[in-house]
């Protein structure tokens, strides 16, 4: 455990570059965290393409938005819910937490709050806010390996995130 100080190296207005000691990472600024949301109904995964800058292309992902980037002290569970509704025009009946976890902790800071949507309701035609052009897929769960073969050969990204949906395939 290091008990050299944090340095802010540069600061944006979502982004910070920090240095401890010799190690350089990335962190949210202003504590805002992300929600991601696995969102299953009758037997479909709900999935989201769309064109992520640091990657230059298109990545399929899960459902997610950030958590105190509008509102201060909103909850993880309300920011999932309305960012499910505004990128894949899906309603839950209810969101269930399960649990904090980190993506790249070697790398980045930020972490994700994991939730579950259920009671889904078709409510809008999702696509994001203005600018996000999302392409939003329902995809059976029998055929996710399948599905996300396709995308990568297409040449999409694949957030690590799919593992989650994945992993019944990898480990055979």
């Amino acid at each position: 455990m290091s008990t050299d100080p944090v340095e802010t190296v540069w600061q944006g207005e979502f982004i910070a570059a920090k240095r401890q000691g010799k190690w350089e990472y990335a962190a949210r600024a202003r504590g805002i965290q992300a929600a991601v949301i696995l969102a299953i109904d009758a037997g479909d995964v709900i999935l989201v393409e769309q064109y992520r800058v640091p990657l230059g292309k298109k990545c399929l992902e899960l459902p997610a938005g950030l958590v105190g980037d509008e509102t201060a002290d909103e909850a993880p569970e309300a920011s999932a819910a309305r960012e499910l509704e505004e990128e894949t025009g899906y309603r839950a009946g209810e969101i269930e937490n399960l649990g904090f976890f980190y993506a790249s902790p070697g790398m980045v800071s930020e972490g994700f709050t994991l939730v579950r949507a259920h009671g889904l309701t078709k409510v809008g035609a999702g696509g994001g806010d203005g600018d996000e052009q999302i392409t939003v897929h329902r995809v059976p769960l029998a055929t996710i390996a399948d599905f996300v073969a396709t995308k990568r050969a297409e040449g999409l990204a694949i957030d690590v995130k799919l593992l989650l949906l994945l992993s019944p395939s990898i480990l055979g």
